[in-house]
């Protein structure tokens, strides 16, 4: 009689623990969340890039799976609750699901992350022309001989499909006439010369104790050994020019610039166009 007693009471003190612990972890998360707007750049932004962005686009205005939720007045005129009830319950005979797996405050983090999304859509006033800025990025500024944009492009530099995404027209302008003179990890410059005379010079893309690997303008990997090299030596000068500013003339940054914070939308647009065409 006395171990059926203990029996049950300790399933019942497991249940009550499993009950607490439940509540404590969820309490956790919720103030994880809740940090989101104290502390982080943009409320919502990890929960929206992890469950909405891979449809939506990082900036929310769509892409090939999902339409543009940024710049829709329909979703706009959405009260909070609507917009909740979307994103917990889905919409029946469409692509989007429910996402049951999010707590109330994770999806009032998702909401308002939506709002600033919204806002910064209406604010990101162009300061120039975007297909003008696409010509020069492709042309005049030589900017694609590093970068690509949605596929076309060079592959030294960084990937700048949706780097002006989320930016100002400032922030973006000053990336291109400020350049960082400290190359960032992953983008610095080397010049190999090989015992054998021959002399190559390209993006240091892997390095260890015993050989080091080089992606050069054409896109092509090239590998060495270290024993087989007579130097290897990091060049200082900065990938990115740093004289924008004379080769180009005010209305013409505003255009590169304009490119950039719109290209992502522009490249859907225009799939399949040659760089450059309008």
């Amino acid at each position: 009689m006395l171990r059926t007693r203990t029996h049950h009471l300790l399933i019942a003190l497991s249940l009550a623990l499993g009950v607490m612990w439940h509540a404590i972890a969820y309490a956790q998360q919720d103030d994880l969340l809740e940090d989101d707007f104290k502390n982080g750049p943009a409320p919502g932004k990890r929960t929206f890039t992890s469950t909405c962005a891979g449809c939506h686009g990082l900036d929310g205005r769509g892409g090939e799976r999902a339409p543009n939720i940024a710049g829709s007045a329909r979703v706009k005129h959405l009260s909070d609750t609507q917009i909740s009830g979307i994103i917990s319950n889905g919409i029946a005979g469409t692509g989007m699901p429910a996402f049951h797996s999010l707590n109330p405050a994770q999806v009032r983090a998702v909401v308002s992350y939506l709002h600033l999304l919204q806002g910064k859509l209406a604010e990101r006033a162009l300061p120039g022309n975007e297909a003008a800025g696409k010509k020069i990025f492709f042309g005049k500024a030589e900017c694609s001989s590093c970068h690509m944009i949605s596929g076309v492009g060079g592959f030294l530099g960084p990937d700048l499909s949706v780097y002006g995404a989320e930016l100002s027209a400032k922030a973006v302008l000053n990336a291109i006439i400020k350049p960082r003179k400290i190359s960032q990890s992953g983008y610095r410059l080397a010049a190999v010369y090989t015992r054998d005379g021959s002399h190559m010079e390209g993006m240091v893309r892997n390095e260890d104790n015993f050989s080091v690997q080089l992606q050069s303008r054409d896109g092509a990997f090239h590998f060495f050994e270290k024993a087989d090299l007579v130097s290897l030596e990091y060049l200082d000068q900065p990938l990115m020019p740093s004289d924008y500013t004379k080769q180009l003339s005010a209305s013409e940054l505003n255009d590169l610039v304009s490119y950039l914070m719109s290209a992502t939308t522009s490249s859907k647009a225009s799939t399949g166009s040659k760089p450059g065409a309008q």
